[in-house]
């Protein structure tokens, strides 16, 4: 296989390695290695989908951070904890802060004191945010076309199984979260 690396890069690999171009991974004399391979492109493809989703998001004025969150209150179908919201996402608690700011501002979501904990404030849609749910599924369904486009659906559903293998085996909650997919033999 040729390599595409400079002259510099090449001196950094074992004698005898290969880079693929695709990946930038190298083949020595054991042969490929598959599990970096599949890392970079699975890495790849989640950027692809990620520019893609900013792209669609874009014209709604939505960041991608401020659709997920959109969509978490959404799909969880009430009012959530802003530190449950900061949990689902995996992320710290003044990120989240920040992104309901952002959509409060624009009139998507509004907070309220949390009846059953003075300490903590609730996030909810507002009619505003649920109208624009609709939309923000199209965008996420014309940027995952994007790049899923190109497999049959036999293709689709055999990623999908795999994909949601690795989820089931994984620890964060993103994986674990509510209306996640359990693919068959997968354990929860």
């Amino acid at each position: 296989m040729l390599s595409i690396c400079s002259a510099r890069e090449a001196d950094t690999f074992p004698k005898g390695a290969t880079v693929h171009p695709r990946t930038r991974t190298t083949t020595g004399r054991r042969g490929p290695d598959t599990t970096l391979e599949l890392a970079e492109l699975l890495s790849h493809t989640a950027r692809r989908l990620r520019r893609g989703s900013s792209v669609q998001l874009a014209p709604l004025g939505l960041t991608y951070a401020q659709a997920r969150v959109l969509r978490l209150v959404a799909a969880e179908g009430r009012p959530l904890r802003m530190a449950d919201l900061a949990a689902q996402l995996d992320v710290v608690p003044r990120s989240v802060t920040t992104t309901v700011d952002a959509l409060e501002a624009t009139g998507l979501v509004a907070r309220h004191a949390d009846p059953g904990d003075r300490r903590s404030v609730l996030v909810a849609l507002s009619d505003h945010g649920r109208h624009l749910l609709d939309r923000l599924e199209a965008a996420r369904r014309d940027s995952a076309e994007e790049v899923f486009g190109g497999l049959d659906p036999a293709q689709r559903h055999q990623l999908l199984e795999l994909l949601g293998v690795l989820c089931a085996r994984g620890a964060c909650v993103s994986c674990r979260g509510p209306g996640r997919h359990v693919p068959a033999g997968g354990d929860r």
